[in-house]
């Protein structure tokens, strides 16, 4: 296998299963999972359920680990003043040496309405918001005196210079969204692709669109990372993790697997069925996986890992 694939681990910050437990765990998982050789740790990020903030969680890695990437996978920047917010991901990426990826997404209809009121930002309009809230960090980043920006939606005046990130282009931000236009944008406008869609045929078509959006862009094929968003069980049950995955969709989403497999990517199964599965998605065209295990806390966690290890050796 392609040795450019990077393999990523989401572990579980879901509030409630810690219950009782040392939150400081986290950071021993953190750990864990750059010695057993992964590429990458992500943080979910949600104001419908509870759970351990993303970018305190990250900020926390940063300082535990060395080598791996630290990334959202993904995050709302709605939910979150924009300028802070540019100033609180320069400063991870610089405690971290420089290596944050913020994939960003506008949320989930059905789901993310309520996020949006109790942050008190309108569900109308949101990927221009996006859009230009990515623009605005960007603009931030690369300035060191008083500057104002004029958006779509945004429009500020007199902002104050901030810290700077590590490096001068700042951290990757990649576009979590699997839309027509969301393709589009990420082509135009982002670092790269994290979507989940369902099958490596759908995945390679929208790749497809992506590369053709960022050369239209005058950018190159491969300026936009492909990466893919994945809920991964290693498992020997009768049924391939049938039951342990709906469970898992259904303290998640609400939704059995029945219904959330028709929209996002789930690979269960032996470590053989597992790698298969990745290995697909890769022949697609995906190059960084990010993987989400599916289990709701710290129970079976660490056993996940071990089994995620000899998955990330087969894709090698």
């Amino acid at each position: 296998m392609d040795q450019s694939i990077r393999l990523g681990v989401m572990p579980p910050l879901a509030a409630e299963p810690w219950a009782g437990i040392d939150l400081r765990e986290l950071l021993d998982m953190a750990r864990a999972i750059e010695d057993l050789g992964f590429d990458s740790l992500w943080a979910n990020d949600s104001l419908v359920r509870p759970r351990i903030e993303a970018l305190t969680f990250l900020s926390a890695a940063a300082a535990v680990t060395e080598r791996i990437t630290l990334g959202t996978a993904a995050l709302q920047p709605a939910l979150r003043r924009p300028v802070q917010t540019a100033q609180v991901l320069a400063s991870i990426d610089r405690l971290s040496g420089g290596r944050l990826t913020v994939a960003v997404g506008a949320g989930f209809p059905g789901l993310s309405e309520v996020e949006y009121a109790a942050s008190e930002v309108p569900w109308q309009r949101r990927f221009a918001r996006l859009d230009d809230t990515i623009a605005l960090w960007r603009q931030l980043w690369n300035c060191k005196e008083t500057s104002s920006f004029h958006g779509s939606v945004l429009h500020l005046e007199d902002i104050p210079a901030g810290i700077t990130p590590f490096t001068e282009s700042g951290p990757p931000v990649w576009l979590a969204a699997d839309t027509s236009s969301a393709r589009a944008r990420a082509g135009r406008l982002y670092d790269g692709w994290l979507p989940y869609p369902p099958t490596p045929q759908v995945y390679r078509s929208g790749l497809a669109d992506v590369q053709a959006a960022a050369q239209s862009a005058g950018r190159a094929a491969d300026a936009v990372t492909p990466a893919l968003f994945v809920t991964v069980l290693v498992t020997d049950d009768a049924d391939g993790g049938r039951a342990a995955l709906d469970h898992f969709a259904n303290n998640t989403y609400g939704f059995g697997i029945d219904v959330v497999e028709q929209i996002q990517t789930y690979a269960a199964g032996t470590t053989d069925a597992v790698a298969a599965q990745l290995a697909s998605f890769i022949d697609a065209g995906a190059r960084h996986l990010v993987c989400r295990i599916g289990v709701l806390g710290p129970d079976g966690f660490t056993e996940q890992l071990r089994q995620l290890q000899v998955v990330h050796a087969l894709l090698r």
